[in-house]
């Protein structure tokens, strides 16, 4: 299996590029002249479906990361940070 990945590049950055549709062409492509079975290329297929949507969650969370340190970098309060104040002035209005 890690010589059809290699083979049609979808490794790293170019899984992420490459759509289902894309991946599925390849992969019918390969099954066509019969460099794989069709078992083999629908579970090619579903591992790199469930790999890119583990690298979106993982990019989802490296973003979200990034972003909440360059706010604090800005000194930019986050909704967070707004929720404790209008928390602390509520109580300070219930005295």
């Amino acid at each position: 299996m890690k010589e059809i990945i290699k083979k049609i590049g979808l490794l790293g950055i170019g899984l992420a590029a490459l759509t289902e549709e894309k991946v599925r062409e390849i992969i019918e492509d390969l099954e066509n002249k019969g460099e794989i079975s069709k078992e083999d290329g629908k579970a090619f297929v579903k591992e790199v479906i469930k790999a890119r949507k583990k690298q979106k969650v993982e990019l989802e969370k490296t973003v979200a990361k990034e972003v909440e340190k360059a706010f604090k970098t800005a000194g930019i309060a986050t909704k967070k940070d707004i929720e404790e104040i209008i928390k602390e002035i509520e109580s300070i209005k219930a005295k």
